[in-house]
């Protein structure tokens, strides 16, 4: 070889070697700005208030501003848009629901983005929901429950917080996989359908836990199922409906994710965050505050979940032919 030739060799060589660490040092420069936490509901809500804790210590522990972005409508669909169509430069994220991530997408038929426009970052939490019964009901957990309702002794109507929520969809799977004749009875919200059951206007309601939890404690009403694979420790004499042999699981959710292609040092680096701010004691007591059970794991871990959530809540949304559009 020519002394030309090696020359050449050795500045290739050395252009490549400061092509990398060039490559390396920008990967590693996430975030150079202010990154944008969009969250497709309204200020004051759980999803809101646990983003802005999260959102804090992300800011103070990577030296740039994490704002969050209330931007509600169509079930959490508009927030969740906006993050799906967003540049995947790690600079747009959302912190959603498992309704945007999951379920909406057979519940609308019109949607703005698909599943697959999303990157799946970490689980946040994780709320379950409760069946819960009026005192005045002689059944003290679901399965002597199902079997008054299958007795022919009355009529049994179980409310949930409205169409196409959670409750209704644990609703109409609870009837699937029981049999049982069981009437739904769709609210607006949570607190009216507890409400109505304190007031004896349904026999039980089907909801998230979290606004139950001092009417089961104080005796008020009944839990008669959580539908947790565990117990909740909030109400631990509350059995799960897996203990009861009935086999229904749902929860409601939430996660951080971003715009597919997303670079994997931000996935990464947000992963690892949250995580350490969810094993604290002030995020794991965020997160208690509204009934939430705490999530983590990893980004391949949420990805599993929301498909696993899709093909189930698909099967019992057109069963049922719940629609909201």
């Amino acid at each position: 070889m020519n002394r030309t030739y090696l020359a050449a060799l050795a500045a290739s060589a050395l252009l490549a070697a400061l092509t990398g660490c060039s490559s390396d040092k920008k990967e590693t420069a996430w975030p150079s700005k202010p990154v944008r936490l969009v969250v497709p509901f309204p200020a004051g809500g759980s999803t809101d208030a646990v983003s802005r804790l999260i959102a804090q210590r992300l800011s103070e522990k990577l030296g740039q501003q994490f704002v969050v972005d209330n931007r509600p409508g169509a079930g959490g669909n508009i927030g969740t848009d906006q993050v799906a169509k967003a540049d995947p430069d790690g600079y747009t994220l959302t912190l959603t629901t498992s309704g945007p991530l999951a379920n909406n997408q057979y519940l609308y038929q019109t949607m703005p983005y698909a599943q697959k426009d999303l990157a799946p970052i970490v689980l946040v939490g994780e709320i379950p929901l409760v069946i819960a019964a009026t005192d005045k009901i002689p059944a003290k957990d679901l399965k002597s429950f199902i079997a008054l309702a299958k007795s022919g002794q009355g009529t049994y109507a179980i409310g949930n917080p409205g169409n196409g929520t959670i409750g209704h969809l644990a609703f109409e799977l609870l009837k699937r996989t029981t049999q049982a004749p069981l009437q739904g009875v769709p609210y607006k919200g949570d607190v009216p359908a507890l409400t109505d059951l304190i007031g004896n206007s349904v026999q039980a309601v089907v909801a998230p836990i979290t606004a139950f939890i001092p009417y089961i404690k104080d005796g008020r009403i009944t839990g008669l199922a959580v539908t947790s694979k565990q117990r909740y420790p909030g109400t631990p004499n509350v059995p799960t409906a897996l203990e009861q042999g009935i086999d229904l699981d749902a929860s409601v959710w939430f996660a951080i994710a971003g715009p597919a292609g997303v670079p994997r040092n931000v996935v990464d680096t947000v992963n690892r965050e949250v995580n350490v701010i969810l094993k604290s004691d002030e995020g794991r007591a965020t997160l208690e505050q509204f009934g939430a059970l705490v999530g983590g794991g990893s980004p391949e871990d949420l990805g599993k979940l929301m498909t696993d959530e899709s093909a189930k809540w698909k099967r019992i949304i057109e069963a049922a032919n719940i629609r909201l559009d």
